[in-house]
Order: C-alpha cells, then structure tokens, then sequence
C-alpha cells in the first residue's frame, strides 16, 4: 500500500499545453465511494486500472492501491460504476528535476474545469508554484473525482 500525498491547484490559462512532454486520455467511473474510500476503474488510452483509495489522513494524504488490469475488465468494471463517469485529457507538464504536475483538463458534464495536482514526498515539501497556477484547491472536496461524478462542475 502506498500513502498519496498531493496538493491540488485550479489552472489560470493554457500556458500548461505547450509545456506538456505527455498526454493521455482518461475515462474513469467509481465503483463505491463511502465514509471517504473509494474504488476507482480508469481506462488510460489502451491500459485499464483498478485503485482503491482510503480516506484523507490530513486533507492531503491517503492510503492508496493500485493495479494494472486487463482494459476488457476494466470496460466491463464500467458497468458498476455509480453516478456520472470522468473524462478527461491529462497533461504531464515537468515541475522540476524529479517531479511532475498532473493537469486534468475536463470534459463532458465537468467541462471547462481545469485542475493541476503535484505529488509529494510529504505535506510540507516545497516546490515551485508557475503562474499558470491558481487558487488551491487541496481538500476541497467538491474537486474530488468522485464527487465530480456525483454533482458535476456544470451544475454549480
């Protein structure tokens, strides 16, 4: 198991898409997400996944499990998924030497919602913030994934 340790930011421009060295398209459902756990099935271009997620430690932390499934069972996973599902275009864009932000560019029911994440060693590392980056938006659980599928951007 793996603890996750990440903040998460709200994109003030485009600037993101020009830095980017990958992309990825992303559909993801949520198979169960109760008392803050979550069962996640995501299919990443042609590779599908399963993850489980515990509740946050500290409204940045959380115990994480993730495998690489077969996509035909991930695809079939799909059909248990409760609420809305989320698609979206990922944008790996180099933070520094060894980390990466992870820009999420919404679609569908969440479109226009753009979000950057940073994944850290701990809660107080620190990093450089770019000024694409906007407000924080760490522990704000309207911007949770699983909540997006629940109570879509396009509704608030």
């Amino acid at each position: 198991m793996n603890i996750e340790t990440e903040r998460k930011f709200l994109v003030k421009d485009d600037v993101y898409k020009s830095l980017a060295v990958k992309r990825f398209n992303i559909k993801q459902g949520y198979i169960a997400h109760d008392s803050g756990n979550t069962v996640r099935v995501r299919i990443r271009d042609d590779k599908g996944f399963l993850t489980i997620k515990g509740p946050s430690m500290d409204g940045i932390s959380r115990m994480e499990w993730e495998r690489e499934i077969p996509l035909q069972d991930a695809a079939e996973l799909f059909e248990l998924c409760h609420g809305g599902r989320i698609d979206k275009t990922r944008h790996i864009v180099p933070a520094d030497n060894s980390r990466f932000f992870e820009v999420d560019e919404f679609h569908g029911d969440n479109d226009g919602l753009i979000m950057a994440e940073i994944e850290l060693a701990d809660k107080d590392e620190a990093f450089e913030k770019p000024e694409w980056l906007g407000e924080e938006v760490t522990g704000d659980k309207r911007y949770y994934n699983s909540y997006l599928t629940r109570i879509p951007f396009k509704n608030w």
